[in-house]
């Protein structure tokens, strides 16, 4: 059942249960003082009564009628509140009959009564009255005391309760108001569970709650914004993949139309020159000439277009290679700029998908820089990016730089499809990326994790 109970629920019934435990002791020790309290002050009034008593009958034989006198003593003594005196000499004289106080709403109940003061306390004190030996009995009638404490401790419990009551009302409105943001918590994070990213809480209660508050106010926006970047990543690649396709489809068009057209008229000039008695051998020979021109043109056309879907022997030679046989291109065509590299021999297997991706982020930075730098020197660097001081979550990753001493970027410059497409693949392998441009070049710089495996 405890489990089941709120928070608030759970703070109230504590603090019920202590109020009422400290009440109940404060209780419990006035009942138990009671007894004691009231024996001491029973045996006290016992030894007055007895002193006071033996003072004015020391001189009773020199009383005219000692018996009248001591009826007197009797009659007189019977006023005192705690106790009462009877004579015993064959013939007793009793003390008026003491109201017992059965119908006072507040007198102490029988079984308190009993608690603290089962049996009555009697004193006989032994007189002579002309040599005939008689006494006087002392008995003691607490119950006035008895009274005083029961109304103390009716009183201790009234006043304790009300006080208890009226600081559990007050503790449980405080608590109220300091737990209230939790409602609201719950509500956001089930909003938030539902895909409401929009979802607020107002900062209240205790400055604890307060900053949970603000947390899951930031956690909300956060989570909202990793959403949309998010939609707009899957948007931006399908668009990038469409784009790609119509550039391939254009490609293959403007590119194999004219190839397929000269090969489909130097083949029918070849077949209706076969049809001739004599055909000319020259003619033969420029039109084959001209038909293996043009298939030497496919295969360097079909050799760039597999470049871009995919690099060659990549998987089968692997990642330095690959780079290796890229950077010779990219040297045999362009040998004006120097091009140095260095892949370290600790970076280690960084899986098919992460040679992918390092190769792609090369590929394009080099594209770049013979594009637009017009630098004279690049140097791609390739190694374990744990190896770097200051970078933060490079465990596991391998760092890609390349840098050019070209012109830099403009400043209002904006990234084009090629490293955007990079930058979304990159980040969707947990990596990131870097462009940094100076008056000295570009510098790009990734991190890409080895542990994505294809």
């Amino acid at each position: 059942m405890w489990q089941k109970l709120s928070l608030r629920a759970r703070i109230n019934l504590l603090l019920a249960l202590i109020l009422a435990l400290g009440l109940g002791i404060n209780i419990a020790r006035l009942v138990l003082e009671a007894g004691p309290r009231v024996q001491a002050e029973d045996q006290s009034v016992i030894r007055l009564a007895r002193e006071f008593v033996a003072t004015i009958v020391a001189g009773l034989d020199e009383a005219p009628d000692p018996d009248a006198r001591l009826d007197q003593i009797v009659q007189d003594l019977s006023r005192l509140r705690h106790v009462s005196i009877t004579r015993q000499d064959g013939a007793t004289a009793k003390s008026p009959d003491r109201p017992e106080g059965a119908g006072d709403p507040r007198a102490p109940p029988q079984w308190f009564v009993a608690l603290v003061h089962p049996e009555q306390t009697s004193v006989r004190v032994p007189i002579s009255v002309h040599g005939k030996p008689q006494s006087l009995v002392i008995t003691s009638h607490p119950d006035d005391e008895i009274a005083e404490i029961w109304d103390g401790i009716v009183t201790q419990l009234e006043v304790g309760s009300a006080i208890a009551v009226a600081l559990l009302l007050v503790t449980m409105l405080v608590v109220g108001r300091a737990l209230a943001p939790l409602e609201a918590l719950s509500q956001a994070m089930t909003g938030i569970e539902a895909g409401d990213y929009d979802a607020r809480v107002e900062p209240g209660g205790s400055p604890e709650l307060a900053a949970i508050c603000a947390k899951l106010n930031h956690l909300a926006a956060t989570l909202g914004d990793a959403v949309e970047g998010k939609r707009q990543l899957a948007e931006r690649a399908v668009s990038l993949q469409d784009s790609e396709r119509k550039e391939i489809a254009r490609e293959l068009h403007d590119e194999f139309g004219p190839y397929l057209f000269a090969l489909r008229a130097h083949a029918g000039a070849l077949t209706r020159l076969s049809e001739v008695e004599k055909p000319d051998r020259a003619a033969l020979r420029k039109h084959g000439n001209a038909i293996l021109e043009q298939v030497n043109a496919l295969q360097q056309f079909t050799r760039r277009i597999l470049e871009r879907l995919r690099p060659a022997g990549l998987a089968e030679l692997g990642l330095a290679e690959a780079l290796g046989a890229l950077v010779r291109l990219w040297s045999e065509t362009h040998p004006e700029v120097e091009i140095e590299s260095h892949i370290s021999p600790a970076l280690g297997d960084t899986g098919e998908m992460a040679d992918l991706t390092i190769y792609r982020i090369v590929q394009e930075a080099l594209t770049n820089v013979f594009r637009h730098a017009g630098a004279t020197a690049v140097d791609i660097t390739i190694e374990p990016a744990d190896r770097q001081a200051g970078l933060r979550g490079s465990r596991d990753c391998a760092l890609v730089r390349v840098r050019d001493n070209g012109r830099g970027l403009l400043r209002d410059h904006r990234l084009g499809r090629g490293l955007t497409g990079m930058q979304e693949r990159i980040l969707a392998l947990g990596g990131t990326l870097n462009i940094n441009s100076s008056d000295d070049g570009v510098t790009v710089e990734a991190l890409v994790p080895k542990a994505a495996q294809s």
